[in-house]
């Protein structure tokens, strides 16, 4: 088995939002992939919270973690919710978790054991599945795409019916992700890519979704974070590749099972 993964802030000076891991149980059979990718808030908004969106992620990552991981007979949903519940909870008496910017994240989870790989993903992340004939498929949560080509997307259409979801303190979110399952026997790599990382197909079009895939199986995360750093630091104003901002938080994790 193949594991690497990266992180890098979009900015040196802050913090970076974004949280990757993968955990191996003891037993030696299966595993489970988590990326989340944290929402900046606005930088004169307020969020309602004490403790802020690095704070937040850390949080709710370790908690999908340690359950996807030890509680393999709940879904992925009901571990996410589960998760989403937990972190509310240790901050509920502080912060006002009713704003609608409290802090939240972007959701992408694999698990895998001998017979099947789940996969869950809520909102603009990505996961990359390469089956065993080399087939390469992206799992995405459109809801924001979709909302993009109609115009503008805006905070007012967050965690709302006809919006996109993200996880935030209600754990009903959950069940709003896009999951599925996968025979094992069909599946030879995962990857998983924040926004920040799978800038280099969305935004740039540097190549497809298997040429990213490629290119995480022959040189690793780090390298496409690097790419995607090239090609920002070429268009520092954003003129011939607009985006909401010149530099964004980037984590990438490579699986091969």
């Amino acid at each position: 088995m193949r594991i690497e993964l990266a992180a890098q802030p979009g900015d040196p000076g802050r913090p970076n939002e974004d949280f990757a891991s993968v955990a191996l149980p003891a037993s030696g059979e299966g595993g489970v992939l988590v990326l989340l990718d944290g929402v900046t808030p606005p930088a004169d908004g307020e969020t309602g919270c004490a403790h802020g969106v690095p704070w937040f992620t850390a949080r709710l990552g370790g908690a999908m973690l340690e359950l996807a991981s030890a509680e393999r007979d709940l879904t992925l949903r009901q571990c996410l919710a589960a998760a989403i519940a937990r972190t509310a909870d240790a901050h509920r008496g502080s912060c006002d978790l009713t704003h609608r910017l409290t802090p939240q994240a972007t959701v992408v989870v694999a698990r895998w054991g001998a017979s099947a790989v789940e996969h869950l993903v809520l909102s603009d992340s990505v996961l990359l599945v390469e089956a065993v004939d080399g087939t390469v498929s992206a799992v995405l949560d459109e809801r924001i795409a979709r909302l993009a080509a109609r115009g503008p997307v805006t905070d007012a259409q967050r965690n709302a019916e006809g919006g996109f979801f993200t996880a935030a303190a209600d754990p009903a979110v959950a069940e709003r992700a896009v999951t599925g399952r996968t025979a094992r026997a069909r599946v030879r790599a995962l990857a998983a890519l924040s926004d920040g990382a799978s800038r280099w197909v969305e935004v740039f079009g540097e190549g497809g979704w298997a040429q990213c895939f490629a290119l995480l199986a022959k040189e690793g995360p780090r390298a496409l974070i690097d790419r995607v750093r090239q090609a920002e630091r070429a268009d520092p104003d954003g003129l011939a590749f607009r985006r909401g901002k010149p530099h964004d938080d980037a984590a990438a994790v490579y699986a091969e099972l």
